[in-house]
């Protein structure tokens, strides 16, 4: 007996690899968004400190504005910097 596959669907998912669950700032899962965004995904990437730490992009760039001296990691308070 033959299958005949007539169409097919594809399917996929993406998750982010990170050492946490979520972001240390908002507190939402990385597999998620900040709450900024409408949407996770490109529009919300996860970017790490040279320390290891990650956070959604915009959260972590509204933390480093609100800092008035030296921009420091809020989970370990390294200076920040970003890891290329």
């Amino acid at each position: 007996m033959r299958v005949r596959i007539k169409s097919w669907t594809g399917v996929a998912t993406w998750t982010w690899v990170a050492n946490d669950d979520s972001c240390g700032i908002c507190r939402m899962p990385f597999n998620g968004c900040c709450s900024e965004c409408r949407t996770p995904g490109d529009d919300c990437p996860l970017v790490w400190g040279q320390c290891g730490h990650a956070f959604h992009m915009h959260c972590i760039l509204k933390w480093l504005n609100t800092q008035q001296v030296q921009q420091q990691c809020p989970m370990c308070r390294q200076e920040w910097k970003f890891k290329e």
